[in-house]
């Protein structure tokens, strides 16, 4: 699966991809990420891509057209491999709108988009958003289907933070990434909680223990246990 993220801050990734599951991910090739920055397809000398919003108010707005001639190379031949045989169908693409009052963002959702699309383009606002002539036009381009998603019931400074949600939530259901499809947790038949070595943690004086169960070696009771009965 191909990730093409919008964003005047790419470099606010970098920690993040280049370390563990997802850095990985992307190593081998299970994960491809791309990055495109609106300022880099603005006619400004500046490279400006914010002005005053219409009607007044605090803040700025991310201009319309840097951003959609953005998301137009991240959809262009050269940024989108051939069509793939995907999980559940053909490859299909999506733009994710990010907007606080989209749809709750979730494991369903992250499962449907790992097997429905082979690319997936993610707009990530800031200021006080992005000019909403960019998702009325996007809304009716054929070849893409858009989303408003939203990772929760907040506002957070920019769409950087919730897009890297996206990623995490649907990349680790791509086959490979997690190396089983049983290690994605919600797939497996668990508690919530686990533990390790030491049987005995002493901890300011008090023993805690590993419950008897899970050293019983009893299977069923086990898996009892796990489902919470």
């Amino acid at each position: 699966m191909t990730f093409h993220i919008i964003t005047i801050f790419p470099e606010s990734f970098e920690s993040y991809t280049k370390s563990s599951i997802i850095g990985r991910a992307i190593k081998d090739k299970k994960v491809i990420l791309k990055f495109y920055n609106p300022r880099d397809f603005t006619k400004d000398k500046h490279r400006r891509v914010d002005q005053k919003p219409y009607g007044g108010g605090p803040g700025m707005v991310l201009e319309a057209a840097s951003v959609i001639k953005a998301v137009e190379k991240a959809l262009s031949p050269s940024s989108v491999p051939l069509p793939l045989t995907l999980r559940g169908g053909p490859k299909k693409k999506l733009v994710v709108w990010l907007n606080p009052s989209g749809k709750q963002f979730d494991n369903k959702v992250a499962e449907k988009i790992s097997k429905k699309y082979s690319d997936v383009v993610i707009i990530c606002g800031r200021y006080e958003g992005i000019d909403a002539r960019v998702k009325a036009i996007i809304k009716k381009w054929k070849e893409v289907k858009m989303e408003e998603l939203s990772v929760g019931p907040y506002v957070v400074t920019g769409g950087e933070l919730p897009a890297m949600v996206i990623l995490d939530t649907v990349a680790r259901r791509i086959p490979g990434v997690l190396g089983k499809i049983e290690s994605v947790e919600e797939n497996r038949i668990s508690s919530s909680d686990v533990y390790t070595r030491p049987e005995v943690l002493t901890y300011k004086g008090k023993k805690y223990r590993v419950p008897k169960v899970l050293l019983s070696g009893h299977h069923q009771k086990i898996e009892e246990w796990k489902k919470g009965k």
